[in-house]
């Protein structure tokens, strides 16, 4: 296992061990309704709040879904370093409340031990596009964003509008770092 994996799944692990904490009142709400099928696919990283998973991305960073006939969904984080080299991690996102769709459990533990009871961490749809043109994802508490695209490339004033709309759920925009294409 690459060690940017296994800093991959420790980042993971802690982000679920902090969500063992009640919800805080600087959770930011998910969106209503998402339809799985509609949100599968690859989505284009706009830019994103600073992590320590994703230190190593530089650039080219997709997330790719695929809903599986169980429900759940698989997913493929992808980014290339600054080598040039692709990184990628594979893990699996499910909806454990019905009432809250854009509210998903994602592991990327390896298969094998996706059961415990750590090593999870939300993923929350906080803005969809009605078109799904793009999405505006986020951790509790409103420490983790990332603005997503289907279009690799977007215009100055589309990135601005995706800034603004995440300033208004409350998130810190000023500390954004951009996800160049290549």
């Amino acid at each position: 296992m690459q060690a940017s994996t296994l800093t991959r799944i420790a980042g993971i692990a802690a982000l679920a061990l902090a969500g063992i904490v009640p919800a805080s009142s600087r959770d930011v709400a998910t969106v209503p309704t998402v339809d799985l099928q509609r949100y599968a696919g690859t989505w284009h990283e706009q830019a994103r709040l600073p992590n320590r998973f994703q230190a190593q991305c530089r650039s080219e960073v997709t997330a790719t879904y695929t809903v599986q006939p169980d429900g759940a969904v698989d997913v493929l984080n992808q980014c290339r370093r600054a080598d040039g080299a692709i990184d990628d991690a594979i893990g699996q996102a499910v909806v454990t409340d019905p009432a809250q769709p854009g509210l998903l459990s994602v592991t990327f533990l390896p298969k094998g031990l996706r059961w415990l009871p750590f090593g999870h961490a939300e993923y929350r749809i906080v803005a969809l596009d009605p078109d799904y043109r793009w999405s505006i994802v986020g951790g509790e508490d409103r420490e983790y964003l990332w603005l997503l695209t289907r279009s690799g490339e977007i215009d100055a004033q589309q990135r601005e509008a995706l800034i603004a709309r995440a300033r208004s759920l409350g998130y810190d925009t000023s500390r954004l770092v951009a996800s160049p294409p290549r």
